[in-house]
């Protein structure tokens, strides 16, 4: 028996005649005849979840926008500012107009009404199937009455009334609302695009996970930093430290230890005891959220942030010795310290050390942990083995993510393709294999993946588990793409030139139009609308970048999003807006104030691309599976009428 003739049979099962293979093929081609979905495209959140959560929910503005277009002429501006507030978060407006006594039934009839006229709006391109799964099962009848219910031979208003009297009644009018609302934002994103970075600098990436694993069409392409969490969860004792270090850097401890429910008391215990007289003041955090539930004082997170990073430097070098292939020596940067006369040696030239205390440090063996760090790092360890939200979020992360994708004509990656000064593909040599390009790039989705489901204890997979943290900070890193990161600098040598960290030549050589349509063309794309989107490096719009360029083959859409990086670009990020009709980039103020314009606020929108005309869902990618599945069908057909395959009438 062919594999076709197989496939025909498992086929047959669920379209068992004539009859239901000929229904299926009528509603996939239909399907395929409806506008395309939206798409929406973020990179380097770095844990901003409220900046983040508002720009999904309201669909990077576009909401208010069609809210204008629904009624314009009808609200006022205030009134339409009303609506859009109570769709981005009708928790916080039911309650306060719970507690001001407004929330009485005319106001509910007129919420309710607004919400299903808009809600029909926002999903009149869609098929009503799609529609139907996106409503919660409670309300899935009442809501398609509400929607579909069109005038005729009865009086909707009075149907409709009825129906909200009803609601009323059964005490489900602000269920039924958030409901309405909840739907309006799943229905104006179609699918979202993470694009590298959610985690690090803010203090809530947990809280985004949360929000799109609720949302559930995205896709990720990983970051740098959300390989080193990765790596975390797969066992890595580097990757754990590297987490640490970073996350009390900016005072997160409430993502540590409520967010992830990771035990710090060991680290803390360990700093007092050993930190005890010193100030740290190298190490004091940046402070860019307060924490609500777990607030450390700064000078015990000063004593904790050198703990961990004194550990983490040693397990580097320890590391690095394992893998010289890694070409990585120059960062085996705890062993050119001479830590009798406090000196970083560096080709022959010696720097002054900005910090002069290490008690847990050999002069003679400067990578050899104490008894006290070796207990410590198992204790840590065990904690992000035992952290149940930590392994949901990352086994989201590995479901919906891969290095790249390939989506709809666009190549999406979060760093760079690694590239030498002349413009050809730099290689990285595995196992005396040299991988570039597409290969380099499909080896480390392959690999990542053995580092966190591979065999404990293997070779194999403590390599897999090493090679996470080259993928965090090594030069070829697709994900890193720089020449080194120079933390054990920056925190105890005073040299510009040592701390320098230079850009793979990608970043320079990617604003020329030739060199994106040679890395579009190994990845299989030559269309004149497909393009390049990534991140990792924050577009200062202040100082006159842009966002696009080489010809609008590429964009990069790390704008800011991280208060972090604001300072840095002057905005607080971007959302690349792919519709049935264009590509357009929305650039956004800053997140507060987003946050308290009442419903006002509307991006800058740039139109970037125009489609010479509206694509259809047969123009997707998901589109050309679906007409590859009616032309199954119609196979199948054609054996039910031979008899190749007997039909089931009942």
């Amino acid at each position: 028996m062919t594999n076709k003739r197989k496939y025909l049979e498992l086929l047959a099962r669920e379209y068992p005649n004539i009859q239901a293979a000929t229904g299926e093929i009528v509603r996939l081609r239909a399907y395929c005849n409806l506008p395309k979905g939206t798409e929406y495209f973020f990179s380097d959140l770095h844990g901003e979840a409220g900046a983040f959560i508002h720009l999904m929910r309201s669909a990077s503005g576009t909401i208010r926008v069609k809210i204008r277009e629904v009624y314009g002429n009808t609200l006022t501006e205030s009134e339409q500012n009303q609506l859009a507030n109570l769709i981005y978060d009708s928790e916080k407006v039911l309650h306060i107009l719970r507690e001001r006594g407004q929330l009485d039934s005319e106001w509910i009839r007129f919420a309710i009404i607004r919400l299903a006229e808009l809600l029909r709006y926002v999903s009149s391109k869609q098929a009503r199937s799609a529609i139907r799964a996106k409503m919660p099962p409670e309300y899935t009848e009442i809501i398609t009455e509400l929607l579909y219910a069109y005038s005729g031979d009865f009086d909707r208003e009075t149907y409709w009334n009825n129906i909200i009297a009803y609601i009323i009644a059964a005490n489900a009018a602000e269920s039924f609302i958030k409901a309405l609302c909840h739907m309006i934002q799943r229905v104006s994103v179609y699918r979202l695009h993470i694009i590298g970075d959610i985690y690090d600098r803010g203090k809530a990436p947990n809280r985004i996970m949360e929000a799109l694993l609720d949302f559930g069409r995205v896709d990720f392409q990983w970051g740098n930093h959300d390989i080193q969490w990765m790596g975390a969860a797969a066992g890595s004792e580097v990757c754990i430290c590297s987490v640490i270090r970073a996350n009390i850097a900016y005072n997160n401890f409430d993502l540590l230890e409520d967010g992830y429910s990771f035990n710090l008391r060991a680290l803390s215990s360990f700093a007092q005891e050993v930190y005890k007289d010193d100030p740290c003041a190298r190490f004091i955090p940046k402070v860019l959220d307060e924490n609500v539930y777990d607030m450390v004082d700064l000078n015990l997170a000063a004593k904790m942030h050198k703990a961990i990073a004194i550990l983490m430097f040693k397990l580097e070098a320890q590391l690095l010795e394992r893998h010289p292939e890694y070409g990585m020596d120059d960062r085996k940067c705890i062993t050119f310290t001479d830590f009798r006369r406090m000196v970083h040696v560096v080709d022959g030239r010696e720097y002054p050390m900005l910090d002069t205390n290490f008690p847990t440090v050999d002069p003679d063996d400067p990578t050899k942990l104490s008894p006290e760090e070796e207990l410590l790092l198992r204790a840590l360890k065990s904690s992000f083995r035992h952290s149940e939200e930590l392994h949901r979020h990352v086994a989201f992360l590995y479901t919906k993510g891969a290095s790249y994708k390939v989506h709809n004509g666009n190549l999406l990656f979060h760093g760079c393709i690694p590239m030498r000064k002349d413009g050809s593909f730099d290689s990285l040599n595995i196992k005396g294999q040299e991988l570039a390009g597409k290969a380099l790039m499909d080896f480390i989705t392959a690999k990542t993946a053995h580092a966190y489901y591979g065999e404990e204890g293997t070779p194999e997979h403590d390599e897999a588990v090493d090679f996470m943290w080259y993928l965090w900070c090594g030069p070829k890193s697709p994900m890193f793409g720089k020449s080194r990161i120079a933390t054990y600098e920056n925190y105890f040598v005073d040299d510009k030139e040592l701390r320098r960290e230079v850009y793979n030549p990608y970043y320079q050589l990617s604003e020329r139009e030739e060199i994106c349509d040679r890395i579009l063309a190994e990845f299989g794309l030559s269309d004149q609308h497909s393009h390049i989107i990534n991140g990792h490096v924050p577009v200062k719009i202040k100082d006159g970048e842009r966002p696009v360029k080489a010809g609008r083959k590429l964009f990069v859409i790390d704008g800011g999003i991280s208060k972090a990086y604001q300072p840095r670009t002057g905005i607080a990020g971007y959302t690349l807006i792919f519709n049935s009709h264009h590509l357009a980039l929305a650039e956004h103020h800053s997140f507060d104030q987003i946050e308290n314009d009442m419903g006002s606020y509307t991006p800058k929108y740039s139109i970037e691309d125009v489609m010479e005309r509206r694509l259809l869902t047969s123009d997707t990618d998901s589109g050309k599976e679906l007409l590859e599945k009616s032309r199954d069908l119609e196979e199948l057909i054609v054996a039910y009428k031979e008899g190749l395959i007997k039909e089931n009438l009942r």
